[in-house]
Order: structure tokens, then sequence, then C-alpha cells
């Protein structure tokens, strides 16, 4: 029998749209980009042919329209794993709840979901201006930790692994690691063989949880250290950013299909930013729009 959902849970504005993004079902399409910064969300429209809708609300702005012939969402989610958390339950209501009936739909609806951002490289063969996609992705969050079936699809082996290499007990930079796999065939399509195919960690914050040290002390002062020397069946973590290991874990646990894109704006053992990257990035989006 289909799930019943009451207005306490799944909350609908007036107008019939979802309470925090204000989109309404028909205007989702199949193919979805994420996008932190609101302003982006302009950036990647500007590509489209058409355009249908374009609505904001806080953090949020979403355009749908078509790219040579795809029909595309881009929607802004903010920063950090807790905004994806809205975002995904958002849009997985909006493709899979009938808002008439409040219940949930038979026939289920895959999106397809790439999330376009910047982020830190970690290794040599990652500097400024590298475009990486999450094969994996560690969440240092916590945020999947509070939904049922997190255990099915994680990689328990490579979180135990990692646990012990980085020595963390007690209450050490907690809550523990998880592990998600990005889909296979998404990061086959988007990668191609012009980008790195890398281990992403999504971090709680941009400061102490990426390392940054500024006036407070970190509780893992080799933690940095730890994290770049970690290697797992040939795999070593790529880069650092704060979204990709929600959006692979929702994603895997609702259906659907996703991955993360960022581009390299600042290498974190060179110690070197690039904060002109604006113009690079456009690069990133034409490559995603070409192949979602």
């Amino acid at each position: 029998m289909n799930k019943h959902f009451a207005e306490s849970e799944l909350i609908i504005n007036g107008d019939g749209s979802i309470f925090h993004l204000h989109v309404k079902p028909e205007q989702l399409a199949d193919k979805v980009i994420l996008v932190g910064d609101p302003g982006r969300v302009a950036l990647v429209a500007s590509h489209f042919d058409t355009k249908e809708c374009e609505v904001e609300s806080r953090e949020f702005k979403t355009v749908t329209g078509t790219y040579k012939g795809k029909r595309i969402t881009v929607t802004s989610t903010g920063i950090g794993c807790d905004n994806i958390d809205i975002v995904m339950n958002e849009i997985d209501a909006l493709a899979n709840i009938d808002f008439n009936t409040r219940m949930e739909k038979e026939h289920t609806r895959q999106l397809e979901i790439v999330r376009i951002g910047t982020c830190g490289g970690l290794q040599t063969y990652t500097p400024e201006g590298t475009f990486i996609c999450s094969v994996k992705s560690v969440g240092f969050d916590g945020l999947l930790n509070f939904y049922q079936g997190r255990n099915a699809v994680c990689d328990l082996a490579m979180e135990r692994a990692l646990l012990n290499h980085l020595g963390w007990s007690g209450n050490m930079c907690a809550p523990a690691p998880y592990v998600i796999d990005a889909d296979s065939e998404l990061v086959e399509r988007i990668a191609g063989d012009d980008m790195v195919r890398g281990v992403t960690v999504a971090c709680g914050g941009f400061f102490g949880p990426q390392g940054r040290q500024l006036r407070i002390p970190l509780a893992d002062p080799n933690q940095n250290e730890k994290i770049e020397n970690f290697e797992y069946n040939g795999l070593k973590i790529t880069n650092f950013e704060m979204e990709s290991s929600a959006l692979a874990g929702l994603s895997r646990l609702m259906g659907h299909k996703a991955t993360t894109v960022c581009m390299v704006i600042a290498n974190r053992r060179a110690g070197k930013a690039n904060t002109g990257y604006k113009n690079q990035i456009d690069d990133l989006i034409t490559l995603v729009l070409e192949r979602i």
C-alpha cells in the first residue's frame, strides 16, 4: 500500500509548490543540475535555448528550460549537506508524490542529477583548474546516518579502513565518515576522458572540517596529511567540498542517478588558490550540459 504523507511532513504551499523550493511538480525536468551559488543558476540557464519557468525562494533559485532538445532543471542549493537534504527530499517529492492525494505514486520516476561545484584539490595531480568527477564520496557530515538503509548503500569496508587510518576515536572529528558510490553509468557519461575520476570528501564546514586553522586550533592537526596519504584499492582521496556525499547517498536511497563534478580552485598541498575561476567554470557547465 502506498504511503500517505501528512501536512506536517510534506509541506505544500498555497499555490501548489513545494515548501522551500517553491517549485511545482510540473516544473521539474528529469535531468537536474544542482549548483551551490544562486548566481550560477543564471550562468547555466544562459546556455538554454528556451526557458519555461524561473522561481526564487531564499537561497533556492530554479530555472527549467531546454538545451539542444533536452529538458533540464537547474537549481541552487546553497552551501552544505544540510541544504542538499532539503533539495533532494523536495525534488524527489515533486517527482514521486501526488500533491493532490498526498500519496506516493505507484510508478516512481528516476531523475539524473549532476552537481556542478568548486573544490579544493588534495593531490599533486589535481592542481587549480582540474575537473574532478566524484566516483566515490566520503561524508564527514553524518547526514546519511539518519536514514534507514544507509549500510546497504555504503562501502562499509572502505569506511572502516579510512577510520582506522585516521585514528579518530571518541568524539574526535565525530561523526564517523560514510562512503557512497556515485552512479557508475552517469560517471562514465559525464567524466568522459577529460576529467579526473576521484574520491571526494564532503565536509561539514569550510574551515576546521577541511583542516583550515585560523584562530582556533584543530582537534586533529594532521588530518589533511592523513587524508592525502590514504589509499584504498588503488583509490586516493582527490578533493574536498561540502555536498557530494549527501547527494550521492540520498540519490541512491531514493533510486535516482547522481554524481558531482567540481573544478579545483585551490590546491591544499601546494598552498595555492585561484579566486578568478568564474570564467573557467563555464567550460565545465558546457561539458555537463552536453553530456547529461
